[in-house]
């Protein structure tokens, strides 16, 4: 009798029946999906084709601005949104899909380029390439040519753009506008001696190109793709002339010249025209820098100052904040626990009303209560004082920990109430009957065990207070402003503040620096949250 043994290999499967099998799995698969029904495809390929339009018409438009990388990002993430959708089977990744897309487009890309900004010189008179950096110093030292020729108009408009038709000297028609050329317009019609309408354009009335004169006198229509022959400009909407830049561009040695003084502007590497005097143009265009935007914030005297006195304010704030909210929260629920006290829940419902409200709104209210010369504050509790809250330095820094106190300590006292319930009531009897007291209770066992509960969550109000925007913005704006700093920023400001106020507040907006400091914020922020989760660790085993 022969048979097979412990010892022998399992048999393995001929190619031929492997293969079999994966068409049998892939013909149950095409089975599955032709099963879920026309309408369900139908929606399928429908919303596929937004998604394909949209993808194919940004492709096109970063081919067309020569942003090649985002381009090639984009396409391949179409392709494969198009396989997990069309291809049957992948079930997880037709449901990770969505979250991973809206996770690269609102976390991963605004990370990747607000690090990529922090090394570029992008903010006031630096947004653009090289190539708009000098249109726009031709155009805006531009002045009216003496004796230059009259030039009847008519304002177009065509896909919300305005054009200029205009009539030359010689009785002909040309069109043009901000980014395009003047050019022959055979078919226009004239009315007497000017063209007044051309085919798939609009002609503007009287009352048209008044409701939209602040847009129709600012058309440059250049002459010619030379930016040195000028371009042509009306200040009524009916009669043009020619206006020729102060400033001349000699690309072959990339200078700017000075025509009425003879001043030479080169290129000083640095995305500006710099004369051999160290005076720059106010125009100037994006380049890499490298490390020096976070340079400028340690090195520069009046922004390290600031920077620091801001950062060690921030630590302080957040570091404050979480402790008197949690002490005056943790103080509110052992009282409210304690099983003497009556009418506990309608306390309970006062002492988180403060919660309740949006906090922005409190913080306009308190600002309100905390006016120097009629606030609530100095004029009823105080008798009529006149204590400049929110203008002096180190009193605005009170102000905001104590409105802070106000929106903060509901939270701590819901999530106190929480955990001292949780505690078991048998630990505090054991304590009891060894002979400990309540202070003793509270010190060596229920505080402890709190800590376990709470700990992340008071990281996590660490994190947020590091940051709290709101707060700062809406109840002093960061004010008083620091007279010695070369940067918007004042003593009450913390890092996220003065980012915002770097970024979009006053005329110099510096995005570059303000990119430096954000990722300065994200590491310290980062690095605080590691090592105390690290911490809690030792907090957990006493649980």
């Amino acid at each position: 009798m022969t048979g097979s043994t412990l010892t022998d290999p399992p048999p393995t499967r001929a190619p031929e029946d492997r293969a079999a099998a994966r068409r049998r799995k892939r013909a149950e698969a095409w089975a599955e999906a032709a099963g879920a029904g026309w309408k369900v495809w139908l929606v399928k390929i429908v919303c596929l084709g937004i998604i394909d339009a949209m993808a194919l018409y940004a492709i096109f438009v970063l081919l067309g601005e020569g942003n090649l990388l985002v381009a090639a990002i984009i396409t391949l993430g179409v392709i494969a949104i198009n396989v997990v959708y069309l291809v049957p089977g992948m079930l997880p990744a037709k449901y990770l899909t969505p979250g991973l897309v809206f996770l690269f487009v609102f976390q991963i890309f605004v990370v990747l380029d607000c690090i990529y900004i922090a090394f570029t010189n992008y903010g006031s008179g630096h947004i653009s390439t090289k190539d708009d950096a000098v249109n726009a110093l031709l155009i805006q030292n531009q002045q009216r040519v003496e004796d230059s020729a009259a030039y009847p108009v008519s304002i177009l408009e065509q896909n919300g753009q305005f054009f200029l038709l205009a009539t030359t000297p010689d009785g002909d028609a040309e069109i043009g506008g901000d980014e395009r050329p003047l050019e022959p317009a055979p078919d226009a019609e004239f009315s007497g001696d000017r063209a007044v309408s051309l085919p798939g354009y609009t002609t503007l009335d009287f009352s048209q190109i008044v409701a939209n004169q602040a847009a129709i006198t600012a058309i440059a229509v250049p002459f010619s793709d030379d930016p040195n022959d000028g371009t042509l400009q009306t200040r009524d909407g009916s009669t043009a002339y020619q206006f020729v830049s102060t400033l001349e561009w000699d690309p072959d040695a990339d200078t700017m010249t000075n025509t009425d003084t003879g001043v030479v502007y080169h290129d000083n590497g640095n995305g500006s025209f710099e004369s051999d005097d160290g005076q720059t143009l106010a125009t100037g265009w994006q380049v890499w820098v490298g490390m020096d935007n976070f340079v400028r914030a340690f090195s520069t005297e009046s922004i390290r100052g600031p920077f620091l006195a801001v950062l060690v304010w921030t630590f302080v704030f957040a570091i404050l904040s979480v402790a008197t909210t949690f002490a005056l929260g943790l103080f509110l629920a052992i009282v409210f626990n304690d099983p003497r006290m009556k009418s506990k829940k309608y306390y309970r419902v006062i002492m988180i009303l403060p919660y309740a409200f949006p906090a922005f709104l409190s913080a306009l209210v308190w600002q309100g209560m905390f006016n120097q010369d009629f606030g609530f504050i100095n004029q009823t509790i105080l008798g009529g004082a006149s204590i400049p809250w929110l203008q002096d330095p180190f009193l605005a820094k009170v102000s905001i920990l104590i409105v802070n106190l106000w929106l903060g300590f509901p939270y701590m006292f819901l999530v106190t109430t929480g955990a001292i319930q949780a505690i078991p009531e048998d630990i505090q009897e054991a304590g009891k009957v060894d002979g400990a007291g309540v202070w003793q209770i509270f010190r060596h066992i229920k505080f402890p065990l709190l800590l376990v509960s709470v700990a992340p969550l008071l990281i996590s109000s660490f994190a947020f207070n590091f940051n709290n925007f709101n707060l700062i913005y809406m109840l002093t704006g960061g004010g008083p402003r620091f007279a010695d700093a070369s940067i918007n920023v004042g003593a009450s400001d913390i890092l996220i503040s003065m980012v915002y106020k770097v970024a979009f507040v006053g005329a110099e907006r510096d995005y570059g620096l303000a990119s430096a400091f954000s990722i300065i914020i994200f590491v310290l922020v980062a690095v605080i949250s590691y090592l105390s989760f690290r911490q809690t660790k030792v907090l957990e085993e006493l649980n």
